[in-house]
């Protein structure tokens, strides 16, 4: 098995997180590798086209906001220094890879659905960072009411 080093964990602000940041942190333990957080939160605009004449500013402040508290939490509860938790706006799979190559990662963790198919098995995300990855990926399945 791999010794890792750094592990970049992609988090969403859902209770489904939590069993992934958990195994994460074991995984850091386990190699003694550092531990980040990363979530992104998806510009409106760009999760609902750029073509929408509101103002959503006030929502993406919100959303901004509670990803902030919410990775705190995260981070408090599983002994994670704050400058391991990184917030960041973009494209999630993009800013994913971006991140990883930055702190030369060599383990990215995601949460996975299990439901049938790639695509539907770790999530679009989740796939998306599968796929452009340059180094492993570990996809801890998180269960969902439809499991």
């Amino acid at each position: 098995m791999a010794n890792y080093q750094r592990i970049l964990t992609a988090v969403d602000i859902s209770d489904e997180a939590i069993p992934v940041v958990k195994r994460a942190a074991a995984m850091a333990r386990q190699h003694q590798a550092e531990l980040h957080l990363i979530h992104v939160v998806e510009p409106l605009s760009l999760a609902y086209g750029g073509d929408i004449p509101m103002d959503f500013s006030g929502i993406q402040e919100e959303l901004q906001q509670q990803a902030e508290e919410t990775l705190k939490k995260y981070a408090g509860q599983f002994d994670i220094p704050d400058d391991k938790i990184h917030l960041l706006t973009g494209r999630p799979e993009a800013q994913i890879h971006d991140l990883c190559k930055e702190l030369d990662c060599d383990l990215i963790i995601v949460g996975s659905h299990g439901r049938k198919g790639l695509a539907l098995l770790l999530g679009s995300t989740a796939n998306a960072v599968l796929h452009g990855a340059k180094c492993d990926v570990l996809a801890v399945r998180v269960s969902s009411e439809h499991d």
